[in-house]
């Protein structure tokens, strides 16, 4: 049996840019409301698998890609759906549709762990995802580790904030995207151009209090970013590919 979830997102006034586009966090929080409505539905929310396994829910890996841009007052329709659980990590993949049409695609990697220790979840033992993955829907995409350049453009600090954190209590993922766009200076880099892609590493966890550097680097319409703490731990990496319209 597969198990596909689907909701209907409207775009609203607080997602889009100067460019009247769904901003690159927004797009990430259309996905994160679909997977965690999906979740939902299975039993396995952040507060079912606290209860029941003591464990918190952390997304290792995000990606997306558009056709298009989203704009202001887009119905935008979200399927998803898990490809199963092997070792320590499970895939969730999205496919994105307006008006009945593709619009875009995506997909990320989660793994479980341990409230207490931080200790990875072996995650056959997560029997509620046992028949219910997404079957010949499962996408073939797999997510590396974003390679990085040799040489960086600039530098940028960024302070830690509370309206950053999430109900985990660590930095909300989709705000890693409005780090690295911003010390990218999207504003002057996207003019006549859209986001066609996007994906991001979480290798650290970031707190509210911490401060980050990132470093940014834009080659033609590749850009990069790369998080960094104050002792040197890196916390994320970044890329991006702009596309005209």
């Amino acid at each position: 049996m597969s198990t596909v979830y689907e909701m209907n997102l409207r775009v609203d006034s607080r997602d889009v840019d100067l460019f009247n586009q769904c901003r690159p966090s927004a797009v990430l929080g259309l996905l994160q409301e679909a997977a965690t409505q999906a979740a939902l539905s299975l039993g396995v929310s952040g507060p079912q698998i606290m209860e029941k396994y003591n464990c918190l829910w952390m997304v290792t890996r995000n990606w997306y890609e558009l056709y298009a841009p989203l704009r202001w007052n887009d119905l935008i329709t979200v399927r998803t759906w898990h490809r199963g659980a092997s070792g320590v990590s499970s895939y969730r993949d999205f496919d994105l549709c307006r008006d009945g049409r593709p619009i875009g695609q995506g997909a990320s990697v989660w793994v479980m762990v341990d409230a207490d220790s931080r200790k990875l979840f072996r995650m056959k033992q997560l029997t509620e995802f046992d028949g219910t993955d997404g079957g010949e829907l499962k996408k073939s995409v797999k997510l590396h580790r974003v390679a990085m350049p040799e040489r960086f453009d600039r530098r940028v600090r960024r302070d830690m904030r509370y309206s950053d954190t999430d109900i985990n209590g660590h930095i909300n993922n989709i705000h890693y995207a409005d780090f690295a766009c911003d010390s990218l200076r999207l504003e002057t880099l996207c003019q006549g151009k859209f986001v066609r892609s996007l994906q991001i590493g979480y290798v650290n966890e970031c707190q509210a209090g911490e401060t980050i550097f990132v470093d940014t680097a834009a080659r033609g319409d590749e850009l990069f970013a790369r998080g960094e703490g104050e002792d040197g731990t890196e916390r994320f990496d970044f890329h991006m590919t702009l596309e005209d319209l």
